[in-house]
């Protein structure tokens, strides 16, 4: 199919209407209207004018779990484009800790009650450079260690007994939603957000997490309260979204919304 759409390119193609080239672009996967996008300008602008047009529509459809597109969990994702991109920003199957599991809807980490472990995971697709935002949810009791944050693919994603695992070494860095520690690198960084009596995190609160690649800062948000830069002086490596935790059958969601809004 995107060989026949290459080749209607080099031809009458990219004289077709707009709507019929939405049509024809609504049956291809994300790599081949990757590279659909690069033909001409007409193609770039029908795939990329309207991110809500067929083509994202039907390739969600294809990509996300009904689960995903009927609930919330993508509430503050509103176009069909970002959710694909949601999709493909998600947590890894194959990079994460062999007592957890990525449940059916393709957002939601659910550990196993597995003794004296702790558990994390990476997402699919880590950043060397830009902006980008997420957001980290428990759906289930935090026990004495949840953390979220980000880790190189050096960093471990098990190790036993109940530790900061996030955090531990010198290839992650994390915030302790148990008792506001920031942690790096094997130590506590100080306590976030450096308030008085900062509140504890609450099971469901959406915590959206700010990576700035070009100043090399990780910020968080809570409540689209901007609670502080956390950890400054990044390494200008790729990095990737991550959590760890220790609780038997918790559940932890994360969900990519792209660039931050703030500017």
């Amino acid at each position: 199919m995107a060989a026949a759409a290459a080749a209607a390119g080099g031809g009458a193609g990219w004289r077709l209407p707009g709507r019929v080239l939405e049509l024809v672009f609504s049956y291809l996967e994300l790599r081949e209207l990757r590279s659909c996008a690069l033909v001409c300008k007409l193609w770039h602008r029908v795939l990329h004018g309207d991110e809500n047009s067929e083509v994202w529509r039907s390739l969600a459809a294809r990509c996300l779990a009904e689960e995903a597109l009927r609930t919330d969990i993508l509430c503050n994702v509103p176009t069909y484009k970002g959710k694909v991109r949601a999709f493909h920003h998600a947590f890894s199957t194959n990079d994460c800790s062999r007592n957890v599991y990525i449940k059916k809807n393709g957002f939601t980490l659910h550990r196993n009650p597995i003794a004296q472990s702790t558990d994390g995971a990476r997402t699919k697709i880590g950043f060397s450079e830009g902006r980008h935002a997420w957001e980290v949810w428990w759906e289930g009791p935090l026990g004495t260690v949840a953390v979220i944050g980000i880790a190189t693919k050096r960093a471990a994603m098990q190790c036993q007994g109940y530790v900061a695992l996030l955090g531990s070494d010198d290839q992650s860095w994390g915030w302790n939603l148990v008792d506001n520690n920031l942690l790096h690198n094997g130590e506590v960084n100080g306590s976030f957000p450096q308030c008085n009596n900062a509140p504890k995190y609450q099971i469901g609160e959406r915590i959206r997490v700010i990576l700035d690649m070009e100043d090399k800062t990780l910020a968080f948000e809570r409540g689209y309260e901007f609670l502080g830069v956390a950890f400054r002086g990044l390494p200008k490596v790729c990095l990737y979204p991550a959590v760890s935790a220790v609780y038997g059958n918790t559940e932890v969601t994360l969900v990519y919304l792209g660039k931050p809004l703030d500017g």
